[in-house]
């Protein structure tokens, strides 16, 4: 049974920092480009930011410069690191693994939530 479990999601000010852990089993992990998506209330799920085996990263430009992706292949896991958090960062956070070649394999976390507000 494949699980992606998120973890480090909370509240925090404008300006703060949070990191976000996901935890993969059921998986090779090393055989997935893993990730992050968002979704805020009323809008539609967006990338954040993916990890290849190989650690190649992309990044959505809205958090360019601000979060970091990052991943572990001995502990299966991925991180989110997010600092200078904005408002407009609020939403739900997902962990997602997708087979880096059978791309119709993929698997989501069930998010975490992430407020930022003063």
């Amino acid at each position: 049974q494949v699980q992606l479990v998120e973890s480090g999601g909370g509240l925090v000010q404008p300006g703060e920092s949070l990191r976000l852990s996901c935890a993969a089993s059921g998986i090779t992990f090393s055989f997935y480009t893993v990730g992050w998506y968002r979704q805020a209330p009323g809008k539609q799920r967006e990338l954040v930011a993916t990890i290849t085996r190989g650690e190649a990263t992309t990044y959505a430009d809205s958090v360019k410069g601000r979060f970091t992706i990052s991943r572990d292949n001995g502990k299966n896991t991925v991180y989110l690191e997010m600092n200078s958090l904005k408002p407009e960062d609020t939403a739900v956070y997902y962990c997602n693994a997708r087979h880096r070649i059978v791309t119709s394999t993929e698997y989501w976390g069930q998010g975490t939530q992430v407020t930022v507000s003063s």
